[in-house]
């Protein structure tokens, strides 16, 4: 191989690279720095009157990981994030089937309705159902109206209140992430199980379910993961009295001001989603191997 050839193969190897250096330096800037500078900032100690000491210790890991109190609003967070998840699954499959098998014009009608609260911001949609959710609320009135409860529920600073409205503001995800799994979905299968006898919800389970799966899976991953990390939601329905792990962290940063115990629940919170995360997108990949495979 002469000279020439071989800068160009060497050239040709790294062109790769060289094309993605700027959005890989873009990534380092804005995640991977930040994610390092918070790690290491949870190691620090704080005290009242020295501020942050300039000293490496794991004391606000282990008073996270000690503490019953920390325990509660994990735990509450996994709860709400769960929730939502399946609810969000439950509503969005069957609805994004729904939108699949319409016609047009039809079909872009209602999937402009199901993607149209995605334009507005989760803070304008939260402070709607924060006075949906009133004693005085449309939803309480209707309630009381049809006799189904004799005083108002009390929606707000509640955990029902917060799985509610975060289904709301997170459910597109969902029926976007389906929908996409459903436009590789070949409808003579379904027409096929039809003339072998199969029902709607039989062909639902054996045929639409495993191969939408995919889309399912990834949902739920944003969902998930969204509804864990939300703060504008729980901070306004939920308010003080319920915690979830981002607002105790940003109670921990702008009202305390103790930033290394804040980065600590920062961290923690990280860890056990991508944790959650894998291991159930293992277990669903290895149910449905031949989908995903």
């Amino acid at each position: 191989m002469s000279a020439a050839a071989a800068r160009r193969l060497t050239r040709r190897r790294w062109t790769p690279y060289l094309l993605s250096a700027p959005l890989l330096l873009l990534l380092v800037l804005l995640l991977v720095v930040p994610l390092v500078a918070t790690l290491l900032l949870s190691f620090h100690s704080f005290g009242m009157y020295k501020g942050i000491e300039d000293v490496y210790r794991l004391d606000n890991y282990l008073d996270v990981l000690t503490d019953g109190y920390f325990h509660g609003v994990f735990l509450r967070t996994m709860r709400i994030a769960l929730l939502v998840t399946v609810l969000s699954a439950l509503l969005g499959a069957p609805e994004a089937y729904v939108l699949s098998r319409m016609r047009e014009p039809w079909r872009g009608v209602f999937l402009l309705v199901v993607l149209g609260p995605l334009l507005i911001s989760v803070v304008s949609r939260t402070l709607g159902w924060a006075l949906l959710f009133g004693s005085t609320g449309l939803v309480n009135q209707a309630l009381v109206a049809l006799g189904l409860v004799d005083e108002p529920i009390a929606f707000m600073y509640s955990e029902t209140g917060v799985v509610i409205a975060l289904t709301h503001v997170l459910l597109p995800f969902m029926v976007i992430s389906v929908w996409a799994s459903l436009q590789r979905l070949d409808p003579q299968v379904a027409n096929a199980a039809v003339s072998l006898g199969a029902g709607p919800a039989m062909i639902f389970r054996r045929v639409v379910l495993p191969q939408v799966m995919p889309g399912i899976l990834s949902g739920a991953i944003i969902v998930f993961a969204l509804a864990a990390s939300a703060f504008a939601t729980p901070a306004i329905i939920g308010g003080r009295r319920l915690k979830v792990a981002a607002t105790l962290a940003y109670d921990e940063f702008l009202n305390t001001l103790n930033w290394p115990l804040g980065a600590a629940v920062a961290v923690l919170l990280l860890v056990a989603l991508v944790l959650i995360v894998v291991g159930a997108s293992r277990l669903v990949e290895r149910r449905y191997a031949q989908v995903f495979g």
